[in-house]
């Protein structure tokens, strides 16, 4: 599917993707219910119609990231403009002065592959904490994709380690934190007034090395007919755990409220409830 994208005219790429996109909503229907769903509880406010058309942007929004990440190989220093620009580079360099590394805290908002490729092409390399895929080879794909612009993978299972080492040399680092987490791992937070269980291991490892901690999105520009990767000023981490991740997904959803088609809704982030609490997924 990624050789089909990588070559041609950009509007032709673009159109197939949406329909590799429709194939994947029509095939698996439990990604839209669940993005009804989540909308349902999250956004309450919004009528069927409205949903729908959330749920049509998400769509779009993963055909615009298939198109970028099957043309890695042909975005570089030159051309990368023509992707995506860079906005807040100030709250980044500040972070870098105070010399303990950046932590940047992103999420399945708008294009985060593209966000963290063309960061090591704008600003410098970067480490990227990733979760193996299931399938090697398919994994193996996506790291060298990942690569070519110099950034470079800490992988999940070991992350707290090379993070650590990471921040020590003051390099930067990008961690999604908006997915659902298991209790043993996480904390509850409110998260679009719904309880959230979420890691609390990005939290404790920013307050154990005294890094700078960032948001950092690359959002779609409609206007622009491209990205902007945002860096937001930097969050004030306490010590409290819970309270220094309840401050970051704040921050989250503030952005997610103001691009929701450009949030991965399609994800069961509710999953994990407080005990005695029911289910909200079928």
């Amino acid at each position: 599917m990624l050789r089909t994208l990588e070559t041609g005219p950009g509007s032709f790429a673009g159109w197939l993707a949406r329909r590799y996109v429709w194939l994947l909503d029509a095939g698996v229907p439990r990604l839209r219910r669940t993005a009804l769903r989540n909308l349902s509880m999250a956004l309450p406010e919004l009528d069927a119609a409205g949903r729908k058309r959330v749920v049509d942007g998400v769509f779009r929004s993963i055909a615009r990231l298939l198109v970028a990440f099957a043309r890695f190989p042909r975005i570089d220093g030159r051309n990368v403009g023509q992707w995506i620009r860079c906005e807040g580079r100030e709250h980044l360099e500040e972070g870098l002065r105070l010399g303990r590394g950046v932590l940047v805290a992103t999420g399945h908002l708008g294009n985060w592959e593209l966000s963290a490729f063309a960061h090591a092409l704008m600003t410098g390399p970067m480490y990227v904490v990733a979760r193996p895929l299931d399938n090697p080879r398919l994994d193996a794909l996506v790291a060298r994709r990942r690569a070519l612009s110099g950034n470079r993978t800490i992988q999940k299972k070991d992350f707290a380690r090379g993070i650590l080492k990471a921040l020590a040399a003051n390099q930067v680092v990008g961690v999604l934190v908006d997915q659902n987490s298991t209790p043993e791992h996480g904390v509850f937070t409110d998260f679009f007034g719904i309880p959230a269980c979420t890691n609390a291991g990005f939290a404790r490892l920013a307050a154990h090395s005294g890094a700078a901690v960032i948001v950092g999105c690359a959002l779609w520009s409609e206007e622009e007919r491209r990205c902007v990767l945002r860096f937001y000023p930097r969050v004030e981490i306490s010590g409290d755990p819970q309270a220094d991740t309840q401050r970051l997904q704040r921050r989250l959803e503030d952005i997610i409220r103001k691009h929701p088609d450009q949030w991965l809704w399609i994800h069961r982030r509710w999953k994990t409830r407080p005990p005695g609490e029911a289910p909200l997924y079928e």
